[in-house]
């Protein structure tokens, strides 16, 4: 055999020296992550040149256009040629500069690093030129806006400041873009950047909208205070609970600082902490004083939830190195474990004197319920094995010791009551069946439950255009939602009969509706389910249709604007009714006699009868209000009428509740009873089963009055 050749190290490869393309685009990469590094470091030069009011525009998160433009002190038309070159700023000399920075731009990398990966123009004014000059660069150099022209900055129209426009960024480095492609992530880091700085900068005006947008989605106005700007961009809840507190150690030496911090005290709980944290002006991070922060609220806050905190420090420069990452994300400075355990001992402090410890109050709750203390169950669970669950706040999860499987606990103000026996209103003052009424306690006692006898209402066929047309504005106008809620609520109970104000519950929360409202949208739209197929509501003996028509006029007011008498008018509608018998009969099932009596009435709702009195009204009503001549506004507006006919509730004409009887005695007839007992028993679930809720009604006839959780919160703080 063949002995095997001995191994032998590859030879060495050559050192080449990059091209100066490669260095730039490597440079660039790791200056510019995304476009709200690109913003970030565009918004500190603006700050750095003192300007008052930043302006961002902002399309396809960043990546497509991303503008920014201040009223700042510009630049200068001699610096433009080299103003994206690499390493020109104009905030260093020497090395020892470093030692003494104030400013935020030190290195000149920003836009040379902008200008290898993206379009980007400047134009610029300084308050001594008597105009703006524009320049184009690509790879840090000038470059023509057009061939042939020359790459000398132009002349143009512009305020003075300077307005920075970078243009599809990324689009020489396709791994880059391909793993930015969700905008409006994108566009929503760009919001967390200038929200930090604004609040950080409250004398300086900020505003950010997407380019074609007309108004901004964010905006600060100038000459504000850092509270006031924390309660426009986070919200009057964070605000409310805000405390601010000053730690500061002056002396003489280089290890002098101090620092302004706004945190929310115990009242205040977030799912996630926002920290914002300034070193010397610069948005920095720093895990470890992160770190220390969360822990002065351990014990004091439920587990789970964090709190807001902005802490701005200033410390001597030269105690500063800012240049230890590419983009400034982080710095390092002398004492920092001193200073931060003085600024986390001063927030204690300060948290301990506005509020008590959120443990104690649970502990002592805890006692007083009869239940043991956290003391007591850590004893026990060293005794026994950790099966019992237990919690740390009404808004934590369920937690145990272990991963032990099983069914979660379920505490107070997430319970949802799904029982429709479960205690109403009406509970307390029972209202049975008004079939039962007479009957013997035997018999009442045996009905009191609601029969749930009602047939289902089938959709007729009908194949008038006009009547399908009204069928799809239901279909298009249903509000998912709302109509979520009335499908799956519990009945409560009636507040008042004659305002139509009812409680239901969904979920965790309680709704006043307006049942009055919901049941004429119920009824019309099961008038337009029925259409041509409608079963009839007898009347004998049949009254006069004269007659009915007769007394509703009678007590309506004569506007002035008609000539004709009260008779007149009975005469014409009378007419107008009649000569439409047919129509009504068939499509509606309201019957007129030759003769002028009214035998039937469209049933819209099996067990449903709806209040006579009311019949003159709406008889009345129908030739006014019924657009006669258009076949579609005929339609609608009939069942409109007719919707409004069904609606539970005392007669209102003009406005005014007509009442013939004393209010307490109306109360206690059996005609009062029974129309309560239809609301609850044939109305409430009628909805439940068909109503296809219009967003309309979200305006003034659905509130939400209680939120158990919310509930809970406030008990809790009491």
């Amino acid at each position: 055999m063949n002995p095997e050749p001995a191994y032998e190290p590859p030879a060495p490869a050559p050192i080449r020296r990059l091209q100066e393309s490669l260095i730039n685009r490597i440079a660039a990469g790791e200056i510019i992550h995304r476009p709200a590094s690109a913003l970030k470091e565009l918004l500190e030069n603006s700050l750095d040149a003192g300007a008052t009011t930043i302006r961002v525009t902002v399309k396809d998160g960043g990546l497509k256009l991303l503008q920014i433009q201040d009223n700042g002190c510009g630049i200068r038309q001699s610096d433009l040629p080299i103003l994206a070159e690499r390493f020109t700023t104009s905030k260093l000399s020497t090395f020892s500069d470093l030692s003494k920075l104030t400013t935020y731009g030190f290195r000149g990398e920003a836009l040379a690093s902008i200008s290898h990966v993206a379009h980007l123009s400047v134009v610029t004014k300084t308050r001594t030129s008597t105009c703006a000059y524009k320049a184009l660069y690509a790879d840090g150099k000038l470059v023509p806006a057009q061939r042939g022209q020359s790459e000398e900055p132009k002349p143009c129209a512009g305020n003075d400041g300077t307005t920075i426009t970078i243009e599809n960024l990324f689009f020489n480095t396709p791994t880059r873009l391909s793993a930015l492609r969700n905008a409006s992530e994108e566009y929503a880091r760009i919001l967390d950047v200038l929200t930090k700085y604004a609040i950080h900068n409250p004398k300086v005006s900020f505003t950010c909208k997407k380019a074609g947008s007309s108004s901004p989605d964010l905006g600060t106005p100038s000459a504000s205070t850092v509270r006031h700007a924390i309660k426009m961009l986070y919200g009057p809840s964070i605000e409310k609970e805000l405390v601010q507190v000053m730690v500061k150690e002056d002396t003489k030496h280089e290890e002098s600082w101090s620092s302004e911090v706004y945190f929310t005290n115990a009242n205040y709980q977030a799912k996630k902490m926002v920290f914002l944290l300034f070193i010397n002006s610069r948005l920095v991070e720093s895990s470890r004083i992160k770190r220390a922060v969360e822990n002065v609220y351990t014990g004091i806050l439920p587990k789970g939830t964090a709190p807001f905190v902005y802490l701005s420090l200033r410390v001597d420069p030269r105690s500063v190195d800012v240049n230890v990452h590419p983009t400034k994300k982080e710095v390092h400075f002398l004492n920092e474990e001193e200073i931060t355990t003085q600024i986390c001992d001063a927030l204690q402090a300060k948290i301990a004197e506005r509020s008590h410890s959120r443990v104690f109050e649970y502990q002592v709750r805890t006692l007083l319920t009869g239940g043991e203390s956290s003391n007591q169950r850590n004893d026990k669970k060293r005794k026994e094995a950790p099966t019992e669950m237990h919690i740390t706040n009404s808004e934590d999860q369920v937690e145990g010791p272990s991963s032990v499987s099983g069914p979660k606990k379920i505490y107070s103000h997430n319970k949802v009551r799904t029982s429709l026996q479960d205690r109403t209103l009406d509970s307390m003052f029972p209202v049975v069946n008004p079939s039962q009424i007479g009957k013997g306690p035997a018999d009442s006692h045996s009905s009191s439950q609601p029969q749930h006898r009602s047939k289902e209402v089938k959709e007729s066929e009908c194949f008038l255009s006009s009547v399908t047309n009204l069928r799809n504005r239901i279909v298009k106008g249903k509000h998912k939602l709302l109509t979520e809620i009335l499908e799956k609520h519990t009945f409560v109970g009636i507040v008042d009969v004659d305002r139509c104000l009812s409680l239901i519950q969904h979920s965790t929360k309680l709704y006043l509706v307006n049942h009055g409202a919901l049941a004429e949208e119920l009824f019309y739209q099961l008038g337009l389910r029925q259409f041509g197929d409608f079963s009839r509501l007898k009347l004998e003996p049949p009254p006069s249709l004269r007659e009915l028509v007769k007394i509703a006029v009678d007590v309506e007011e004569i506007s002035h604007e008609t000539n004709l008498s009260k008779p007149d008018i009975v005469d014409r509608i009378t007419e107008i009714l009649s000569s439409r018998r047919a129509m009504l009969s068939e499509y509606f099932s309201l019957n007129i006699s030759e003769d002028g009596l009214v035998q039937s009435l469209p049933l819209i709702l099996r067990d449903y009868t709806p209040n006579l009195d009311k019949l003159p009204l709406f008889l009345m009503r129908l030739g006014p209000q019924v657009k006669w001549t258009s076949e579609l506004d005929c339609f609608e507006s009939f069942l409109r009428e007719l919707a409004y006919f069904y609606v539970p509730g005392p007669i209102a004409i003009d406005g005014c509740i007509l009442n013939t009887t004393d209010k307490e005695t109306v109360e206690d007839l059996a005609g009062g009873k029974a129309e309560r007992w239809q609301i609850q028993h044939i109305l409430f679930p009628a909805m439940r089963r068909y109503l296809a809720a219009p967003k309309s009604l979200l305006d003034v006839d659905v509130v939400q009055v209680a939120s158990l959780p919310d509930l809970y919160k406030v008990f809790e703080r009491c």
